[in-house]
């Protein structure tokens, strides 16, 4: 089969187009034939090496989020069989091969079936995302429904799944993007307001927005820009994510203290197993309920990988990046 390949860490003409031998399920795993795989920032700092969270042996095939449908099951498999239309969510579990490939065996607890009311592209664009997503709202800031949150970058991959289901449970949302294109995914995605990042003193125009009740909530994408504007702004006894930074910075904490906030790091990758599990299961249940619809962005063929990962971090983020892999 044919797969995407790296031999070496480094920049992204590491990952080849390479043929492989077919992978083969065991006990408890399932194979997919792959329509389409997700592509995610975390898989660049992984090609590049060093990655904390992650450090693969070599050669080593990326990529662990993707959709299709079952080519194979092993024994004991009885959740799933041949033909399901599938999507895999595989960052926690036991897999041999990644998702940049025609095929994919994992752990039978990373596949999920996939609602015909969502596209192959769409299902490629859940995964670590709406993990991500979830995790940040519901075990890190514990999100009740009612409350107000900001989701900085809400036009990204994560922040889009953020800011649906924070609204599928009832909270109100104010979302942030960059462009005006940006600003109307975040629209039509369900968010109650919409600021641009852009602009100069955007966060003054909360209190008016949420007529002085403030923010309980905030997920952040980019800390070391914004995290010290976050302190100031979050409500007593508020909640800060940080999913995302690229950076250091310097501010004084003596707020966090007198408004007794608190501010989380969040990691999928340490995620508890049960936790894990627990958030795909809740997505599972609103991606049945309609409660979810991934946007994607740029659809890009498997072979140019690397132009992919060159361009996940150059970018602004505009819904989710996929590589196509074949016509379904």
């Amino acid at each position: 089969m044919k797969a995407i390949q790296m031999s070496s860490f480094g920049e992204p003409e590491v990952l080849k187009l390479v043929e492989v031998e077919e992978p083969v399920p065991g006990e408890n795993e399932i194979r997919v034939k792959l329509y389409y795989a997700g592509v995610n920032p975390a898989e660049t700092y992984i090609r590049a090496g060093g990655y904390a969270f992650f450090n693969p042996e070599l050669p080593y095939i990326p990529g662990f989020d993707g959709s299709g449908v079952v080519d194979e099951v092993g024994s004991g498999v009885t959740r799933l069989k041949t033909g399901d239309r599938v999507f895999v969510a595989s960052a926690l579990a036991k897999r041999k091969t990644g998702t940049y490939a025609e095929k994919v065996v994992c752990d039978v607890t990373a596949v999920h079936k996939l609602p015909e009311s969502l596209s192959f592209e769409q299902g490629a664009a859940l995964g670590i995302p709406v993990t991500a997503a979830y995790r940040a709202l519901f075990h890190r800031a514990h999100l009740k429904p009612g409350e107000t949150v900001l989701i900085h970058g809400a036009s990204g991959g994560v922040g889009i799944l953020a800011l649906q289901l924070a609204k599928y449970v009832g909270a109100q949302v104010i979302g942030t993007a960059g462009t005006e294109e940006n600003m109307e995914i975040v629209r039509k995605s369900g968010a109650d307001a919409v600021l641009n990042h852009n602009q100069a003193d955007y966060l003054k125009e909360i209190p008016s927005i949420t007529n002085g009740a403030g923010v309980d909530v905030i997920i952040e994408m980019l800390a070391n820009v914004n995290l010290e504007e976050d302190v100031k702004l979050i409500n007593k006894y508020g909640r800060i994510v940080i999913v995302g930074n690229r950076g250091s910075l310097d501010f004084n904490p003596r707020l966090i203290m007198a408004k007794e906030a608190d501010i989380f790091g969040m990691a999928v990758w340490n995620a508890p197993l049960d936790e894990y599990n627990e958030s795909l299961v809740a997505v599972e249940a609103a991606l049945k309920m309609g409660g979810l619809q991934p946007f994607v962005g740029t659809i890009l063929p498997l072979e140019e990988a690397a132009k992919a990962h060159t361009q996940i971090v150059s970018s602004k983020a505009n819904g989710k990046m996929v590589l196509e892999i074949a016509k379904n």
